[in-house]
């Protein structure tokens, strides 16, 4: 059976997270492995490189699956993004490698959380960006930014009760990008812990409203203590845009892969 490598771009609003869950639950996952299924006649078994929670999105969340298929990779992608629902669709798709694994081959995922700061909200953004009505001081936020770039153990923004085997992650890169009101906080590594980036958002947020002092991060990452950390910041806020495989290349002839400007497990 060929293995399909999809790239998808899917609203997270009405859906409870990406992967596949109780009965009953709307997932982008069983979404996507309904789709299947009804244009292939089989179940099957969708793998994605990061398991998005409820209320997050995607713009290049990568998916790998072994499907038994005669459609050609565009046919494909046309004929599932004729089932699928509205709020999900394949950007991308190509036949990989055998071997090729959407999660364990992911080299690293890029989240960017995205805030409105404006005193007035913006209806067009209400699904995709958090509303900050009072001025923040963005310098100050890049400050502390910059002391969790490296390998640390952030503890400090885990979930509270993680089961994680260990609470040490890499931050490749950190960045605070403006756009006039638009704040884009872009957050990238091999991994994630749950809730890492929406934690990491609530405490910057904190010191943009002056209530924490920009130097405080060092010392939150020694504490390993959640209780000492900022609030969760609300899911809407989070896109996963980017999931990074090295140099992959199609298996199909006259197939061409884009690299995918686009999301982690557990942002």
């Amino acid at each position: 059976m060929p293995n399909f490598r999809l790239v998808l771009e899917y609203d997270g609003t009405d859906f409870a997270g990406w992967q596949a869950q109780r009965a009953g639950e709307r997932t982008v996952q069983g979404a996507l492995e309904a789709a299947l299924a009804h244009v292939s006649g089989a179940s099957v078994a969708v793998i994605g490189a990061g398991r998005t929670d409820a209320g997050v999105h995607a713009e290049g969340q990568v998916a790998s699956v072994h499907c038994a298929m005669r459609l050609d990779a565009a046919t494909l992608q046309r004929a599932l993004n004729a089932v699928l629902p509205r709020d999900v669709a394949v950007r991308e798709i190509a036949v990989a490698a055998d071997a090729f694994h959407a999660r364990r081959d992911a080299l690293s995922k890029r989240y960017v959380y995205r805030i409105w700061n404006a005193p007035v909200r913006a209806p067009l953004r209400e699904r995709t960006s958090l509303w900050v009505p009072v001025a923040l001081d963005v310098a100050a936020m890049r400050a502390a930014a910059r002391a969790l770039v490296g390998t640390h153990d952030f503890a400090s923004f885990a979930a509270a009760g993680s089961n994680a085997r260990t609470t040490v992650r890499a931050l490749e890169t950190v960045a605070l990008e403006q756009s006039g009101p638009e704040l884009a906080c872009a957050f990238e590594g091999p991994g994630f812990l749950r809730h890492m980036v929406r934690n990491l958002v609530g405490t910057l947020l904190e010191v943009g409203r002056g209530r924490r002092a920009p130097d405080s991060i060092a010392d939150l990452l020694a504490a390993r203590d959640r209780s000492l950390a900022g609030p969760t910041a609300p899911p809407h806020g989070l896109t996963l845009v980017h999931v990074r495989h090295g140099d992959f290349r199609p298996q199909s002839e006259g197939l061409e892969a884009k690299r995918v400007d686009a999301a982690e497990p557990h942002g």
